[in-house]
């Protein structure tokens, strides 16, 4: 009796084990803000799949996709969500993270020119410089209008985009230097 007790107890370890996992799984590849091309408009929407709920459904075999907010909603809330099936397709590639890394890399900041690596989420963010000379970072920027703006402007260093935003707000505290070839100009 009591090696049947033992037994039973592993192999509902075991399931466990494995239910954690699929869900952890299942979390991690549908978490985090999305850009797909709404089915209906055919522009840019800024998604959130419902990733918890999915992880839960996948432990019992039946992973659903639901979204838990759109860029359109409230006004198209009650959608059939067929933009689901850009995320199923391609989970990553439509990921904002995705787009915003494969953006930066190989530019340099426009500044200081120094070249972009990989970003970090938990590291310092880069940013974005518009025609008027004015720096935001990129997750500042409506997910649904990113690959407008991408298009638009140029890429900012952290260190760079702090700079200007110092000296954008705090004009009286600045003093600017001629120009020389170790401070050189943007965007000539």
């Amino acid at each position: 009796m009591k090696y049947i007790l033992i037994t039973m107890m592993m192999v509902a370890a075991v399931l466990l084990v494995v239910g954690l996992r699929l869900a952890l799984r299942t979390y991690l590849k549908f978490r985090g803000n999305r850009l797909v091309s709404c089915p209906e408009t055919h522009q840019p929407a800024a998604v959130r799949v419902a990733a918890g709920k999915a992880a839960l459904k996948a432990t019992i075999g039946n992973e659903q996709l639901r979204l838990s907010e759109c860029s359109r909603w409230p006004e198209r809330e009650a959608c059939g969500e067929e933009c689901l099936a850009q995320i199923q397709e391609a989970p990553k590639a439509c990921l904002v993270w995705t787009i915003i890394n494969r953006w930066y890399q190989g530019q340099n900041c426009v500044y200081c020119h120094k070249p972009f690596g990989e970003i970090h989420w938990h590291d310092h963010p880069p940013a974005l410089l518009d025609s008027e000379r004015k720096t935001v970072e990129w997750n500042k920027v409506p997910a649904e209008k990113l690959q407008e703006v991408l298009g638009t402007h140029w890429p900012v260093c952290w260190s760079c985009h702090m700079a200007e935003t110092f000296r954008r707000e705090h004009r009286e505290l600045v003093v600017d230097r001629p120009e020389t070839p170790l401070r050189m100009s943007i965007l000539k």
